[in-house]
């Protein structure tokens, strides 16, 4: 009697810890199947931000206050979007120059934007976060926090704005001057 009364409390302990290892806490097994998308980590766009921050916030530049991912990386819009179309036109060699900033949450945080912060399908399943229906996207060339060489390419990208309008340098030309990536 003693043998399975302590192989049943061996048994049950064992059950107990493989248990408290199963999850994060405050997770529960009742909400995995209303999660989000699993992240990518492939993707030059993905972020990883831990959950709760801020995945879009401003910062200054010398074009003016702009919008920035949790990175630090600039953010832009393409004038060719159609607002609230639900879609992308930057496709194929355009979405290599400008991959779009993607997100594993439909409802995004942010810190400091005040345009309509929404999400729209990508054609690999992602999300890419739009601002006032406009899809975003950043900028292969930007290698760091601080670079804004997408700002006018073509005359038909720009930085966003905290309110989510194009944000148009006062002065003459772009940083990058070309016309190319899109």
């Amino acid at each position: 009697m003693k043998k399975q009364l302590g192989t049943g409390l061996g048994i049950l302990a064992l059950a107990i810890a493989l248990t408290g290892c199963g999850g994060s806490p405050g997770a529960s097994s009742t909400s995995s199947s209303a999660t989000s998308p699993s992240p990518t980590a492939s993707s030059p766009a993905a972020s990883s931000t831990p959950a709760g921050a801020a995945e879009l916030k401003t910062a200054s530049s010398s074009v003016g206050e702009r919008v920035v991912a949790a990175n630090g990386k600039s953010v832009y819009i393409f004038a060719k979007d159609v607002k609230d179309s639900g879609k992308s036109a930057c496709t194929g060699s355009c979405a290599t120059n400008w991959p779009a900033v993607t997100t594993t949450s439909t409802m995004p945080a942010v810190d400091g934007v005040s345009g309509t912060i929404g999400t729209i399908p990508t054609a690999d399943g992602k999300l890419q976060i739009t601002i006032n229906g406009m899809p975003i996207y950043f900028y292969s060339k930007d290698e760091d926090s601080s670079d804004t060489y997408g700002q006018g390419v073509g005359g038909v990208w720009s930085l966003v704005s905290p309110s989510g309008s194009m944000v148009t340098p006062s002065g003459s030309s772009s940083p990058s001057g070309s016309s190319m990536g899109y």
